[in-house]
């Protein structure tokens, strides 16, 4: 078994080279190839944390080189903004399914920020405007730096305005993707002017109730929802998703923790029907995505067991081949 770390999965899977993965992933979760639990959480006595468990199956063992099973364990702790562990400390551990062996532990908050990013830039690839050149990222953290690169993977982006509550770090977040992308990266005053005239919107926030209206959208934009996780929070409102052709990475997962969706299902504004396809369908069949220019499409990210094993995956295969990480044999 080979026990990966974070800075090996950085220079092993950058974002770009993540996308492909993604798609045959998720092509894998559309096609039912996959087993994938609804993830679980368990609260840590006496501490602001939980432990997150996801474990699943990606392909059939003997059918596929990459079959694969294991379990993404994520410790997710409320801590500062500048706090170098981050909010997510965790791992995939990655087993071969024709053998039932460990190939893998590879370090999971990277893996889980790359995918993630990645899983987006898919879904903008199948669902944006193909001239889309601005990008709205609403959010200043880890997971809005790692947008802004995901998004320049599969689009020509000339311009980004960011907004966050703290104009401060907004700044200091502006100042840094500038240099680190060499884009011009302005802050705006509220989400509302932060999108508008945007082609891509990302949110990536932490927000608990909707910070962005069905009014500040316009006609055209793609809108990737990365924030929100869990059933009862939301980082759009009723008439967002209303107005949206919306898709989702997985219908089970979306209909258990969809927090825009089950709201608006629940008021009353849409139904259970208003879910289009899931990504994975629209990569087999683009017919199933955007109809029109004006269109106003919506990727609803929550992430699946499928994303983290295709992602490990393609880790250990190239740590493998380079000689990366540390091998030990756990029966020795």
């Amino acid at each position: 078994m080979r026990i990966i770390p974070q800075s090996a999965v950085e220079r092993l899977l950058p974002v770009d080279a993540c996308v492909p993965v993604m798609r045959e992933a998720m092509i894998a979760v559309s096609r039912r190839d996959v087993s994938l639990p609804i993830r679980q959480f368990m609260p840590v006595p006496g501490a602001a944390g939980k432990l997150a468990l996801m474990p699943g199956s990606l392909h059939t063992a003997g059918e596929a080189a990459d079959a694969s099973f294991g379990i993404k364990l994520v410790c997710k702790y409320e801590r500062p903004h500048d706090d170098p562990l981050g909010t997510h400390v965790g791992m995939v551990m990655l087993f071969d399914s024709s053998k039932g062996v460990p190939l893998a532990m590879v370090e999971g908050a990277s893996l889980t920020a790359i995918r993630t990013s990645a899983a987006s830039a898919l879904a903008t690839d199948l669902l944006a405007r193909e001239d889309a050149k601005t990008l709205a990222i609403i959010g200043n953290g880890e997971q809005a730096m790692r947008h802004i690169a995901a998004m320049l993977a599969v689009r020509d982006i000339e311009s980004v305005r960011v907004w966050g509550r703290d104009g401060q770090r907004a700044a200091a977040f502006a100042e840094s993707a500038a240099a680190r992308f060499d884009v011009p990266v302005e802050t705006a005053s509220s989400a509302a002017r932060a999108v508008a005239g945007a082609d891509i919107v990302c949110t990536t926030t932490s927000a608990k109730e909707p910070v962005l209206a069905g009014a500040d959208l316009e006609p055209g934009q793609h809108v990737n929802l990365v924030g929100s996780a869990i059933p009862t929070t939301a980082e759009i409102d009723h008439e967002a998703v209303r107005r949206m052709r919306f898709y989702v990475d997985y219908r089970e997962a979306a209909m258990a923790a969809a927090g825009e969706l089950l709201a608006a299902i629940e008021a009353g504004v849409v139904t259970e029907d208003h879910i289009l396809a899931e990504i994975g369908e629209v990569a087999q069949d683009p017919a199933l995505g955007r109809g029109s220019a004006g269109d106003i499409t919506c990727y609803k990210s929550l992430g699946v067991a499928a994303q983290d094993l295709a992602a490990a995956h393609a880790v250990w295969r190239a740590a493998e081949a380079q000689g990366f990480g540390s091998e030990i044999d756990l029966l020795a």
